[in-house]
């Protein structure tokens, strides 16, 4: 396996199609448009030079992973030679399984199909396709350069030799990969999102402040980033989406959305993305607390 095409330039897009390319596969980066390809690229190249300036890799090794990289901005191109698609557009049920139908037409016929999605069944992404025994999902966690988890979903039809297959593959990626079966949200977010949402939950009942909430997860339970800022790092609409997908999926009222989450994202507030969330993330803020009550 040599040729992978990553479908969407934007943040895991980018990162999955730096590691891939670090790692000397050739990469095809597949978008709508080449402003959307650049951008993801000058993303790339500016984590090449924050690992250069730490010493981890050379001058030489990010020419030749940013040499390893061609773009496309027409996905039956793009895809024409692929050995391996992993798609990492917007989670979105219906725009996946409309890149599933014309990835089927257009990727090779032995071409294994995978979603870089973060909560949506890989049985029905995989139903859009003439080939479910191909399709696989390969969650990788953000930044993808730096963490080493990649979540393997096996859909309902995934075959044990695709699985065996991007399992090992993974590996060489220098990542972890860790084997789930396909239900709503998988392992990570079934046990992230549902405490994230609690954090949210606890601010709008007005027990305590985004800094104190945060304070304690970090210092109280070790964690490296508090649950209200790495909310507004995943994306607080990614966040609200996931748990649609979960309580939908599941029925069950413990992963329903809390209305503050609800109303932060139809405002345009979706973390780091949008400039603000809980924190305030403009060049003179600094990802301070915003100014506001939350109840």
């Amino acid at each position: 396996m040599k040729n992978v095409t990553v479908i969407g330039a934007g943040t895991m897009g980018n990162g999955i199609a730096h590691t891939f390319a670090q790692s000397g596969f050739k990469v095809s980066l597949v978008d709508r448009s080449q402003e959307s390809i650049d951008r993801g690229l000058g993303i790339i190249a500016k984590n090449l030079d924050r690992m250069i300036a730490k010493e981890r890799i050379t001058e030489a090794d990010k020419e030749a992973t940013l040499n390893n990289i061609t773009s496309f901005t027409d996905l039956k191109e793009g895809v024409s030679k692929a050995d391996l698609v992993v798609e990492a557009a917007t989670e979105n049920l219906g725009l996946k399984l409309q890149i599933f139908g014309d990835l089927d037409q257009f990727a090779p016929a032995d071409c294994i199909l995978s979603t870089n999605t973060s909560s949506i069944s890989i049985t029905q992404i995989a139903a859009a396709t003439q080939r479910p025994d191909k399709v696989i999902g390969m969650h990788f966690m953000n930044p993808v350069p730096i963490m080493k988890l990649v979540e393997i979903i096996r859909g309902y039809s995934t075959s044990n030799e695709v699985t065996t297959t991007i399992m090992e593959l993974s590996k060489q990626l220098g990542k972890t990969p860790t084997e789930v079966n396909d239900y709503p949200g998988f392992v990570a977010n079934r046990i992230l999102m549902p405490m994230i949402n609690e954090a949210i939950e606890t601010l709008f009942n007005g027990v305590a402040g985004v800094e104190e909430i945060d304070t304690v997860m970090k210092l109280g339970m070790a964690h490296p980033m508090g649950p209200l800022q790495l909310a507004d790092f995943i994306g607080l609409d990614v966040c609200l989406s996931i748990l649609n997908v979960m309580h939908d999926g599941f029925k069950n009222p413990k992963y329903a959305p809390c209305p503050l989450l609800v109303n932060m994202v139809m405002a345009g507030k979706k973390g780091v993305k949008s400039g603000e969330g809980f924190y305030d993330y403009s060049a003179s803020r600094k990802a301070e607390v915003v100014s506001k009550s939350f109840q």
